[in-house]
C-alpha cells in the first residue's frame, strides 16, 4: 500500500513537473524571447490586435444597445487591456480619469477648470515619465497614459467652449463642444475606448458620443458598411509589421557605433541615417494602421460622405502612407505622421 501511494505520489509530481514546464514554454516571455521581441512587446500588439474581434462583437450586438451598456463594455475592455499590460499600475488612469470627472463637475464650464487640468494631467504625465525613465525606450503605463492626457484635456476644453457664446466659436470648436454634463460613465468609456486606448488616435467626446448614439454608420438603421475599409488598413499594418520584423535585425542604431560604419564611406552614412530614420518609424506606423482599422470597424472612423456620396472612413486616420513613403522633404514627413495628434494640438 506504502508503495502503491509513494507511486501516485511520484505520478502526481512529475504531472505537475510536466504541466509546469509546458506553461513556462507556452508563456509570453518565451514567445517573446523566440521572436526576438520584449514581453511587454509582445502584449502590446496582442492587445492591439484584440481590438478586431471587441469591435466585432460590438458591431453585432451592441451597436444600437442602450448607451450605458456601451460604456460599460468599452470601460471593461480597456480596464482590461490595461490590467493585461501593466497590471495594477492601471490605477493610474483610473485616478485620472475619476479627478477629471471631478474637476468637470465641481469647477464647471470654467478657464480654471482648463488650468487645473491642464496643470494636474501634464505633471501626473511629467512625473511619470521622471520616475519610470531608463536608458532604453520602455513600455510602460506612461505610453498610453500619454494618448490618455490629451484626450482628458481635450475633453476638459471642449466642455469649456460648451459654455461659450457659439458665435465666438470656430466651426471646429462649434463641432466639438460639449453642451451636456457627461457622466462619470461616459467619461470612461470615451477614456478607456478599446480602440484607441494604448496608441491613439485622439477623438472629441462628442464623436465618442455619436458612435454610441449609432449615428456613426454609412447606413442609417443599420450596422456601418465598414468591414472592407477596415480590412484595407489592418492589411497594410501587416505589411509593415512583416517588413519591421524581418529588417529590424539588419536595420539597427548599434551600427552607428560600429567599426564598419565609421569606415564606410560620407555618403553610404548619410543613405544609412535616411534610411534608418524612416525605417525606425514603421512600428509606430504599423500600431497606428491596425487601430485605425479597429475603429473604422466599429464605426468610429466614419467621417461623412464626400461629393460623390462615397463614405469616408478617415476619421481616426494617423498616417497618410503614401506621402509618408514618398515624400523627399522633413516637412512632408511631419505632415504624413501622426496626423491626428498634430491636428488635435492645431485646433
Amino acid at each position: 500500500m506504502a508503495s502503491s501511494a509513494e507511486g501516485d505520489v511520484g505520478t502526481v509530481a512529475e504531472l505537475a513537473r510536466v504541466l509546469r514546464w509546458g506553461f513556462e514554454e507556452l508563456s509570453l516571455n518565451k514567445l517573446a524571447t523566440s521572436l526576438g521581441a520584449s514581453e511587454q512587446a509582445l502584449r502590446l500588439i496582442i492587445s492591439i490586435f484584440l481590438g478586431y474581434p471587441f469591435a466585432l462583437f460590438y458591431r453585432h450586438y451592441l451597436f444600437y444597445s442602450d448607451s450605458y451598456l456601451v460604456h460599460l463594455f468599452h470601460t471593461f475592455t480597456g480596464v482590461s487591456i490595461a490590467y493585461f499590460n501593466f497590471g495594477y499600475q492601471l490605477y493610474h488612469s483610473l485616478l485620472c480619469v475619476v479627478l477629471q470627472f471631478l474637476i468637470l463637475r465641481l469647477m464647471g464650464r470654467t478657464v480654471t477648470a482648463v488650468l487645473t487640468t491642464f496643470c494636474f494631467q501634464m505633471a501626473y504625465l511629467l512625473g511619470g515619465y521622471y520616475y519610470t525613465a531608463t536608458g532604453n525606450y520602455d513600455i510602460k503605463w506612461t505610453m498610453p497614459h500619454c494618448v490618455l492626457t490629451l484626450k482628458l484635456i481635450g475633453l476638459a476644453v471642449d466642455y469649456f467652449d460648451g459654455g461659450r457664446d457659439q458665435n465666438s466659436l470656430s466651426s471646429e470648436q462649434q463641432k466639438n463642444a460639449i453642451r451636456g454634463v457627461p457622466s462619470l460613465l461616459e467619461v470612461a468609456g470615451f477614456s478607456y475606448f478599446f480602440g484607441a486606448f494604448l496608441v491613439g488616435p485622439q477623438f472629441s467626446m462628442n464623436h465618442y458620443m455619436k458612435l454610441v448614439q449609432g449615428q456613426l454608420t454609412d447606413i442609417p438603421g443599420k450596422i456601418p458598411n465598414s468591414t472592407i475599409p477596415a480590412l484595407k488598413r489592418l492589411s497594410l499594418g501587416l505589411v509593415y509589421l512583416v517588413g519591421y520584423v524581418l529588417l529590424s535585425p539588419h536595420i539597427t542604431e548599434n551600427y552607428f557605433l560600429s567599426e564598419d560604419y565609421e569606415n564606410r564611406s560620407f555618403w553610404f552614412r548619410c543613405m544609412y541615417i535616411l534610411v534608418w530614420g524612416k525605417f525606425v518609424l514603421y512600428k509606430y506606423v504599423t500600431c497606428w494602421l491596425v487601430t485605425e482599422g479597429v475603429c473604422i470597424l466599429t464605426g468610429l472612423g466614419f467621417n461623412d460622405f464626400d461629393e460623390n456620396r462615397k463614405a469616408k472612413w478617415d476619421a481616426c486616420a494617423n498616417m497618410k502612407v503614401w506621402l509618408f513613403e514618398t515624400t523627399p522633404q522633413f516637412t512632408g514627413t511631419i505632415a504624413s505622421f501622426n496626423t491626428n495628434t498634430n491636428a488635435w494640438v492645431a485646433r
